[in-house]
């Protein structure tokens, strides 16, 4: 069973020390951020996953994209929509995501494979993640141009598609549209899957649709969604595993979150085998990828590296 992280893993900033770091800490090119980035790469691959990401290390999964799209701002830590909606002159996220590549690259050179069309056999990369159009509508206040939500829902989508091909053009082996927002019940789920197919439009590699929270009653509407992956909390939500039963998957995989990311606890062998084991009566293991429920930037690294690696190690006995 291939294994993956949703994106975010705890941020271990380094201050400049040697003389050239505090040289460039001068002229205003040092970034505290590429140990972050390096460190979320080695403890991912030390810990045995086989799809990982850049750790997520930078802004929050808002203000990231908000502050860089043209029609958007972040003022005051709040996101805001203040104008037509277009994408951003340079990629977002590019710069971290290729520099993951070649750390994990420098690890192990299975990292360095080219990203392949579906998710069979064994795939080894770094996973590319763009927070979804709804989630980002929805997080944000709006204060010029758009009158309804679903215009700038789908300009959004727009946008956020030159991002994806500028992450699959990196060397992304999977391109990932978090969508939180979705089991809330305040997005239309129908302009949210034309978004995300909008998005994904283009894309050659495996499309991710990742939402969080309780699914159960949406679950085969998201499995209408035309992307290879949908990927939820089975572990945080007990509820959730019930949606499984009797799925029509129409040929995607389940990204099967089985690690709590709300509590540095740790599970036990025992606890992730049972859950996966529940899933994989469900659907069958052939269908699934193990990682966690979320994210896990507020996790301490210590527990968040143990939980995966537990979780790897069950992985490999299905």
């Amino acid at each position: 069973m291939l294994t993956t992280v949703v994106g975010s893993y705890p941020a271990i900033l380094k201050k400049p020390s040697s003389f050239s770091d505090k040289i460039s800490n001068v002229l205003g090119t040092y970034d505290e951020y590429k140990h972050a980035v390096e460190l979320a790469v080695r403890d991912q691959i030390s810990a045995g996953i086989d799809i990982i990401s850049d750790g997520q290390v930078r802004d929050g999964m808002v203000e990231i994209f908000a502050s860089s799209i043209y029609g958007m701002a972040v003022e005051e830590n709040i996101s805001k929509i203040v104008g037509k909606i277009m994408p951003s002159p340079k990629s977002i996220c590019a710069k971290d995501l290729k520099f993951a590549i070649k750390v994990a690259q420098g690890i192990s050179k299975e990292y360095g494979q080219k990203p392949k069309k579906t998710l069979e056999g064994n795939i080894k990369g770094v996973k590319g993640i763009i927070t979804g159009p709804s989630t980002l509508v929805f997080s944000s206040r709006i204060e010029g141009y758009y009158d309804e939500k679903e215009d700038a829902v789908l300009d959004l989508a727009h946008a956020l598609n030159k991002e994806a091909e500028h992450l699959e053009n990196a060397g992304a082996v999977v391109v990932q549209i978090d969508e939180p927002f979705i089991s809330t019940g305040v997005v239309d789920i129908n302009v949210a899957k034309k978004a995300v197919e909008i998005v994904a439009d283009s894309l050659s590699v495996p499309v991710s649709l990742h939402v969080c929270g309780e699914v159960a009653d949406i679950f085969d509407k998201l499995l209408k969604f035309s992307v290879d992956i949908v990927d939820c909390e089975f572990a945080g939500i007990d509820g959730n595993i019930n949606a499984l039963e009797n799925a029509n998957l129409r040929g995607k995989k389940i990204g099967f979150g089985c690690l709590d990311t709300k509590t540095d606890k740790i599970e036990t062998k025992e606890e992730v085998e049972n859950l996966i084991k529940m899933g994989a009566d469900f659907i069958g293991a052939e269908n699934m990828l193990a990682d966690p429920d979320c994210g896990m930037r507020m996790r301490s690294r210590d527990a968040a590296f143990s939980k995966l690696k537990v979780m790897t190690q069950v992985a490999k006995e299905f």
